[in-house]
């Protein structure tokens, strides 16, 4: 009877830690006043840093609601949660491993060159990884496609992005374009004081 209840206790954490994650969109009630996240990036090109900066995020009130303040901007935080889904989107909730689609995304930048990115997606993994803000559980997400813009550039792109759910956003995001690496790591996060 002993081995029979152990055996099964030990098919229980098996199969439980098997059991398929799913995770939708933060609403805004999932914001509190006062969070802040914090990433440094880089931009090397041979091994050598040629770029690299700070870039911030802070919930804030903002013309009667809460906003995301990024140093310079606020964009009321219910504008970027409730926007439609398109047929090709950046995330596609609610995400869960395995799940595959579609990216595509016409842009342009400050200089007037425009653009368009298309990527194969796949979640392929919801692991622990640790970054200089802590040990957080996220989504490895792999987009592979090619870039490209108006000035004749066309090129394969690689983006990595490691989305931790608990904190909302992406703690780790790693870009190659076949001529450098850009890096983008969170260094700090703290909730509302």
């Amino acid at each position: 009877m002993k081995k029979n209840v152990l055996f099964h206790m030990a098919l229980l954490l098996i199969f439980g830690n098997c059991a398929t994650t799913k995770t939708n969109p933060p609403i805004l009630k999932d914001y509190t006043l006062g969070e802040k996240w914090i990433w440094k990036w880089e931009r090397a090109v041979e091994g050598e840093v040629r770029a690299e900066g700070e870039d911030i995020q802070e919930v804030v009130r903002h013309k009667g609601t809460l906003g995301l303040w990024n140093g310079i901007d606020t964009v009321q935080i219910s504008k970027t949660i409730h926007q439609e889904q398109s047929d090709t989107p950046f995330r596609n909730w609610p995400l869960e491993v395995g799940k595959k689609w579609k990216y595509v995304s016409e842009w342009a930048n400050n200089e007037g060159t425009t653009g368009k990115t298309s990527q194969d997606v796949e979640i392929i993994a919801f692991e622990e990884l640790h970054v200089v803000a802590g040990t957080f559980k996220a989504y490895k997400i792999e987009y592979k496609g090619i870039v490209t813009n108006s000035r004749g550039f066309k090129g394969e792109m690689t983006d990595i992005w490691w989305y931790a759910p608990e904190l909302k956003t992406y703690i780790k995001h790693v870009n190659d374009d076949g001529y450098g690496l850009y890096t983008n790591e969170l260094t700090s996060y703290s909730k509302a004081n």
